[in-house]
């Protein structure tokens, strides 16, 4: 997600092609195209500008709307409903193939659903199978110690700076709760799925969020050529 807003002047942004799953989109002020993935300007009069990214999250609706209860949604236009995609278009899309070459180094099939995360210049993708099996994860990335959560729906991730008071704090998750809440090794605190502690001895406290990328292994690669991968049981 990405401000329409470039050097003070607002542009309107129409999708102009597809290059690897990846949309193209042209403004119609100056002409410039502009890749959706990265929000640069890679051709016309504005070419090498950047967009600012907008923080946002990629959520199933039932975690957005338990936290948002007074949000709004925006309703499917009935004129293009034949054009959306279906409910399981992410196991429709899986079984494409890729038209970028394919590594057999590599240890992640192309279509392999990842959670990427950049932080001071580091690129690393975080399998979301891997998630499935283990969540939280506890990571350090750029310096900065992260926490890596998969929503009780198994399909919403967050990150975190995992840093309270200066202090990197180890979580792990609290079973036999019906909904998901992590447990602080330090101060025994509870924090919920939104990085907020809501009891304990730092109730109250906030974890910084760090932004992600849902993405498919191929693609994220393209984008970030010198990322690592977390893999279990390599650290």
């Amino acid at each position: 997600m990405w401000e329409s807003t470039v050097n003070g002047r607002k542009l309107n942004f129409h999708l102009a092609g597809i290059n690897n799953q990846n949309f193209i989109m042209r403004d119609e002020e100056t002409g410039s195209w502009w890749q959706q993935v990265t929000g640069e300007a890679i051709q016309g009069p504005l070419k090498g500008s950047k967009l600012n990214p907008v923080f946002h999250d990629e959520l199933s609706f039932a975690v957005w709307k338990r936290e948002q209860p007074l949000g709004r949604v925006l309703k499917p236009d009935p004129r293009v409903a034949s054009k959306y995609e279906p409910a399981d278009w992410e196991e429709k899309y899986a079984t494409f193939h890729v038209v970028t070459p394919v590594d057999r180094e590599d240890k992640l099939a192309p279509r392999a659903l990842v959670v990427g995360v950049k932080v001071n210049g580091e690129a690393r993708a975080y399998p979301v199978a891997a998630l499935e099996k283990q969540s939280p994860i506890l990571d350090q990335l750029g310096g900065v110690p992260l926490l890596l959560v998969l929503g009780e729906d198994k399909k919403s991730v967050r990150v975190f700076e995992r840093l309270v008071d200066g202090r990197a704090l180890e979580f792990f998750a609290k079973r036999e709760s019906q909904a998901l809440e992590l447990i602080d090794a330090e101060t025994g605190a509870t924090w919920d799925f939104t990085g907020k502690a809501v009891s304990g001895q730092s109730a109250g406290k906030q974890l910084k969020r760090v932004p992600l990328l849902k993405d498919y292994w191929f693609d994220w690669k393209i984008y970030n050529p010198k990322t690592s991968v977390y893999l279990l049981g390599e650290r």
